[in-house]
């Protein structure tokens, strides 16, 4: 599994990361996970609202940060 989360590097961005990974030790996934803080990339992606995260190039997360027992519905 691939994620990708996405955003300029800003609280929320930094937030979202944090929920994600512990969600990802919660699930006890082998995942490679990736932060993506630069605009050229974020646009490549064609991800127009942050912060956000991709699962295998899916967008599952927009605009938001959710809790970590959301992420972790999500990705179960």
């Amino acid at each position: 599994m691939e994620i990708k989360v996405i955003g300029e590097g800003c609280e929320k961005c930094d937030k979202l990361y944090g929920n994600t990974l512990l969600a990802i030790e919660e699930l006890g996934l082998d995942a490679k996970i990736e932060k993506v803080e630069d605009l050229m990339d974020i646009v490549r992606l064609g991800v127009m609202t942050t912060p956000s995260v991709m699962v295998d190039g899916k967008l599952i997360i927009s605009g938001r940060v959710p809790k970590v027992k959301d992420i972790v519905k999500l990705l179960s």
